[in-house]
């Protein structure tokens, strides 16, 4: 690994997939020494975090629709 940390814009960019376990051992580990060091983005992975934990225990059903398209947006920009 390179003694450089990774920019925050691509450390908050694959914090989704660092959660859902799809992305190689290398880049985990370059996000885990990132959110290690960097409070803002330990602070986006514990927003993350707890956005997830909140979609799955929702179902789509249960917000009205554009609400769940905006949720649904916003995440796609994460």
């Amino acid at each position: 690994m390179s003694d450089h940390l990774i920019p925050c814009r691509e450390a908050v960019r694959q914090l989704w997939d660092y959660l859902e376990g799809a992305i190689s051992d290398a880049s985990r580990a370059q996000i885990e020494a990132h959110v290690a060091f960097c409070r803002r983005c330990c602070g986006e992975l514990e927003f993350v975090e707890r956005l997830r934990s909140l979609l799955e225990s929702q179902t789509t059903s249960d917000g009205p629709p554009e609400t769940m398209s905006r949720l649904e947006h916003f995440i796609d920009e994460l």
